[in-house]
This record gives C-alpha cells, structure tokens and sequence, in this order.
C-alpha cells in the first residue's frame, strides 16, 4: 500500500502570501482610490467618516508603494507592519456595518481578516522567493 506523501513549500506559501497580500493593497490604493474615486472623492469620503481629508494621498501612496513593495519582497514584512493601521481604520470606519463586508457600506470581517494575513506576513517574514530577505 503506498503513502501520498505532500511536500510542504513554505517559499511557495509565503510568496502566495505576499501576493494575495500585494493584490489587495495595489487594487484598494491603485484602482479603488487614486483611478475610481480620485484624490478629492477619498477626501471627501474620509471627512464624511469624521477622518481628516488630507489623509487621503498618504492613505493612495502607501497602499500603492505599499503593495509593490510587499510583492517584490522588499522588507515586505515590515511594510506589512506599517500598513496595520490602515487597516484597524478601516475596522474602524466599517464597525457600525456588522460582521459580513456584504452588508450596506461594508461590514468590518474582511479588514480583520486582511489584518490577521499581515500579522501572518510580518510573523513569518517574505521567504526565500523575496528580492531582500
């Protein structure tokens, strides 16, 4: 009788890591906020949520810097870091909403789950499939 034997590839699994990480970041920064709302939409949007409006080119360019960043490999897990307050704002901001990111202007699960997978990142760092370990 044989065995299946599975080959565990952490460089895979964190490279995959980083890039759904990566996807995520670059989608939000690049073609949410700087292509779909644009600087003054974000702004406006963050002044109706009761936070600064000035906050929203650093909020496009790190998110944007961000993500090429985390893909590349580069120091990725202390982006990942950094990031973290995006992202505990952004449970802020859907709080009231409820749990599920599908109810009416977002619930607040998929930001806590974003922040578990960076916390994951910074944990377990970029892998060998990174440009600077």
């Amino acid at each position: 009788m044989s065995t299946l034997t599975l080959s565990v590839r952490p460089d895979l699994g964190l490279l995959l890591l980083r890039a759904a990480l990566a996807g995520m970041w670059l989608s939000h920064g690049l073609l949410l906020k700087l292509l779909t709302y644009g600087a003054a939409g974000l702004s406006a949007w963050l002044v109706a949520t009761g936070l600064p409006g000035a906050l929203a080119w650093p909020l496009i360019l790190a998110e944007s810097l961000g993500g090429l960043l985390i893909l590349l490999g580069l120091h990725g897990r202390w982006v990942s870091l950094a990031l973290l307050p995006i992202l505990f704002g952004a449970i802020w901001v859907h709080a009231g909403n409820g749990w599920v990111f599908s109810n009416a202007g977002g619930g607040w699960e998929y930001p806590l789950f974003l922040a578990g997978a960076s916390l994951a990142h910074v944990l377990l760092g970029d892998g060998r499939l990174a440009l600077k370990r």
